[in-house]
């Protein structure tokens, strides 16, 4: 095992994971289209989520990544058969070619060993199907209608639409088309390419599978990451048995950083020419690939987040749905703002900078530039700032973004 000691080290083992992340240099993919595609089969996933106050994470995270990128790029992937839908540790685009690794979890679901809804509506399902058959695809919208209560969410879809996600979730249906949240459905065999390989995995191929994935688009994992929040009991164990193997024959190490956590890694990783720190400043998404695992977060780079839109108001620290910047290969702080798209206007409701190495000027001149171009993204023309800490950058940073 190697143990890291030395701040130097640990610095190198967060470069190691940012570039394994694709965020250390402006354009690791490529731009563009073509360069999405290529993040989107390195990164393995992309989450979906339904949050707007700005652009949604599934768009933010390549955004984050792929210079002239634009929302109506992922579409494109789906329509022409790059990416598909479905359940990761959470709903996301994956890339095609992983389609067989959804599966296991879909026979699961429609063997009954896993539930997705409680008692599935198998008559209305049929007929769902039957319709899609004949007619051909159907959209979410076209069985839409208000609950009957004022909740919202899942739970208050009308049988119809239960019956459709569970279609979808077991495997029946694919997602084939998107307008915003409206998904357009069809079946599986008419959506899924030729080429795709739809045979099942064995425990120990997606075990592999999980663990070469992780370690490309990571740098470095735990044990517990390379699960991160799947509950299969066999696959936990099929991919500790196969971490253990790899380590026995000396494809794998292990690296202890001065907290006493553990990280795999590949032999060579730390020998690795890495990209050289820049002073672009990222913005991103909460749901981003690589702040996710917050456990992992806290450990790798002494950052605390959390989203904080699920915690009550009174109890919020830092706002709705703070952003974690990133600069020089750290976590410098978090911002909380809102895109008023009538208005085109973006509003910065709090910036909280937490790092005090860095000279004041050289953060400021980042993420002035930064703002810029992410204000573009969210089709707005002006920036408004309401809040600052530290305090003495607040009239600073007003003059700078012309406010």
């Amino acid at each position: 095992m190697i143990e890291l000691k030395s701040t130097k080290d640990l610095a190198r083992l967060r470069r190691l994971a940012l570039a394994s992340q694709g965020l250390s240099q402006a354009s690791p993919f490529g731009s563009g289209l073509a360069g999405a595609r290529k993040a989107m089969s390195h990164l393995g996933y992309v989450q979906i989520d339904t949050i707007s106050v700005v652009e949604r994470a599934h768009h933010h995270v390549l955004y984050s990544r792929i210079p002239r990128f634009t929302p109506a790029m992922l579409n494109k992937m789906l329509l022409d058969g790059d990416v598909f839908e479905y359940w990761s540790h959470a709903a996301a685009f994956l890339p095609i070619d992983d389609f067989r690794f959804s599966l296991p979890y879909k026979h699961a679901i429609k063997s009954g060993q896993t539930h997705w809804y409680k008692d599935p509506d198998e008559k209305l399902m049929a007929e769902l199907l039957a319709r899609v058959a004949s007619d051909g695809p159907l959209r979410s919208r076209d069985i839409e209608t208000k609950s009957s209560n004022n909740g919202a969410g899942w739970w208050d879809w009308k049988p119809a639409k239960k019956a459709l996600e569970q279609l979808y979730m077991q495997g029946d249906l694919m997602v084939c088309n998107r307008e915003g949240f409206q998904k357009t459905y069809d079946l599986t065999e008419r959506v899924l390419p030729s080429h795709v390989d739809t045979t099942m995995p064995s425990l120990e191929e997606f075990a592999n599978h999980l663990v070469d994935q992780q370690l490309r688009c990571h740098g470095l994992v735990t044990l517990k990451g390379l699960t991160y929040l799947r509950r299969n009991t066999g696959l936990r164990n099929a991919v500790k048995n196969l971490v253990d193997e790899r380590l026995v024959q000396g494809l794998l190490e292990l690296v202890k950083i001065p907290n006493g956590d553990v990280f795999v890694i590949e032999p060579d990783a730390l020998e690795r020419r890495l990209p050289r720190l820049n002073n672009r400043l990222l913005i991103l998404s909460p749901f981003d690939n690589s702040v996710i695992q917050r456990d992992r977060l806290k450990s790798l780079f002494q950052y605390d987040y959390q989203i904080e839109c699920y915690v009550p108001e009174p109890k919020r620290q830092y706002g709705y749905f703070c952003l974690p910047l990133l600069f020089r290969g750290e976590f410098i702080g978090r911002m909380d703002c809102k895109a008023h798209r009538k208005e085109r206007r973006l509003e910065i409701k709090s910036l909280y900078l937490e790092k005090q190495s860095f000279d004041d000027d050289m953060v400021i001149s980042a993420f002035v530039e930064a703002i810029k171009a992410f204000s573009e993204f969210q089709q707005c023309d002006s920036v408004m700032l309401t809040f600052v800490e530290p305090k003495h950058l607040m009239q600073i940073l007003i003059n700078r973004l012309g406010q």
